[in-house]
């Protein structure tokens, strides 16, 4: 073994030391629950489609595929199509690859660098000041010398072990961000299929609501005819068409709109749109619903782990600043040889090496260093904040989600429960306008509640199916049973 290799095997142990905190994860929540009520009872349940009671199972686990439960064969191959399709995952994976290639670059800095070097010279020797280099005394000579350069900065105090644990908590950062672009793009095709068939469900009644007042009119026109009814109904009645009408166009927008937002999740050009269509009656509502831990759900929201390896990597960048106000030893090494002719290399005589080893001790460098070092720790602070700042807007997700169910499954039972008045009062003021015993106005007025209270409770079961996916989302989406993947522990 040479002296230079026996030199740096025995400074090695120099680097198992590392300056600045050890990052310790930080604690789960200390709380049961969401809401102030130890358990959530089922929500109402009404006699209509989507008015189902759903329950509450905390601690159940997060199916990664949890839009099965919506009943739907188109979801399910849409939300394939945009895995498979969708820009957004490949970037984010060629992020990741591309913060895990840092973290090996980096820690290619633990090992000596060595490089060859093979440098040719001709010359001619000055004689009137020199004497001639060449053994033959000729003032022309040559002069061949390949060369092994080696150098070695012993991490002796860990700053290149504390930038490497920064960079490896980066690209955890990163991985988190892959999984929220698949959580976030699986939550929006979902969410996007449930608008989709609202504002079908809503185009439907707006489109019955036409045909019911085009028919009258045309009735109104016929009696007027015939001098049972005043111009005064006619003219009522067509302006009760012409608003009727005027709700379709705004409604059409909006689903063409949201045909076209599908169709990019999808991964394809707005040309060339989705084959599924979503109507409410083909999307069943989730009965039972999990509800993942306070202490889990820090695991699973890929947003509160971003968070913490923001966190870790600010406590590493401390080390790294405090290892920048220590000292650093350098070494280098040089072994070759060097001859007049490549026949005289490596003949006894041409070889040579060198070993060279400095210390830098920074002194005073107009304390930026101290202040760079203040800088890593507010910055860690406040990454804690922000981490802090993540963990309670995750809790506030879930929780305003399962309020929102609890108040969707009143609304639904609202929505029904004026749907029927409307439609009887109207059924009523129709009987009673035939036999007239009430003015024209009066239908008017049955016809208008009628469509609106339609149109709400549409709208009244979108939204509770839209809320469900929302808290499957603010619980994480369970991206951990993927294949390959886990939450963190």
């Amino acid at each position: 073994m040479t002296p230079v290799i026996r030199w740096f095997l025995l400074l090695l142990p120099l680097t198992a030391c590392a300056v600045g905190p050890d990052f310790k994860p930080p604690p789960a929540p200390a709380v049961a629950g969401y809401t102030s009520e130890p358990t959530l009872p089922p929500t109402t349940a009404t006699d209509v489609p989507k008015g189902a009671a759903q329950h509450f199972v905390p601690g159940q686990d997060i199916a990664a595929d949890w839009w099965h439960l919506f009943g739907s064969r188109p979801l399910d191959d849409l939300v394939r199509q945009a895995l498979a399709a969708n820009p957004t995952l490949p970037a984010a994976q060629a992020a990741l690859r591309q913060a895990v290639e840092n973290v090996a670059a980096q820690r290619g800095s633990y090992y000596p660098s060595a490089a060859v070097e093979l440098a040719g010279l001709r010359a001619l020797t000055p004689l009137a000041a020199l004497s001639p280099v060449s053994a033959g005394g000729t003032p022309y000579y040559s002069l061949i010398t390949p060369q092994l350069n080696v150098s070695f900065v012993p991490d002796v105090f860990g700053a290149n072990a504390r930038a490497v644990e920064s960079l490896q908590a980066q690209a955890d950062s990163q991985r988190y961000a892959l999984e929220a672009s698949w959580v976030t793009l699986t939550s929006n095709v979902v969410a996007g299929a449930i608008q989709e068939a609202s504002l079908r469900g809503q185009i439907a009644v707006a489109e019955e609501t036409v045909e019911i007042e085009r028919e009258l009119l045309a009735i109104l026109r016929k009696q007027q005819g015939l001098g049972q009814a005043a111009g005064a109904d006619v003219a009522a009645q067509e302006a009760a068409l012409g608003q009727a009408q005027q709700v379709l166009p705004p409604l059409r927008k909006q689903l063409a709109q949201q045909r076209d937002a599908l169709t990019v999740l999808a991964g394809k050009p707005p040309s060339e749109e989705i084959g599924q269509r979503f109507d409410l009656d083909s999307l069943h509502l989730p009965v039972n619903l999990p509800v993942s831990l306070p202490a889990a759900l820090v695991a699973q929201r890929p947003d509160v782990q971003q968070a913490e390896a923001t966190l870790h990597a600010a406590s590493a960048d401390i080390g790294q600043a405090v290892a920048a106000r220590l000292p650093q030893i350098t070494l280098t090494a040089q072994l070759g040889n060097s001859a007049n002719s490549t026949a005289a290399l490596f003949t006894p005589g041409t070889n040579f090496w060198t070993l060279t080893a400095g210390v830098t001790q920074p002194l005073f460098e107009g304390f930026a260093l101290m202040h760079r070092q203040r800088a890593a720790q507010a910055a860690f602070d406040q990454a804690a904040a922000q981490y802090r700042s993540t963990v309670l807007t995750a809790m506030q997700n879930v929780a305003d989600a399962l309020r929102a169910l609890q108040a969707d499954a009143d609304s639904v039972q609202a929505a029904a429960a004026a749907e029927r008045a409307a439609h009887r009062s109207l059924d009523i003021a129709r009987r009673q306008l035939a036999l007239g015993q009430v003015a024209y106005l009066s239908l008017l007025t049955a016809q208008n509640t009628d469509a609106q209270a339609r149109l709400a409770l549409v709208q009244a079961q979108a939204t509770r199916l839209a809320d469900t996916a929302a808290l499957f989302q603010s619980m994480g989406g369970g991206w951990w049973h993927r294949p390959g993947e886990k939450p963190a522990t």
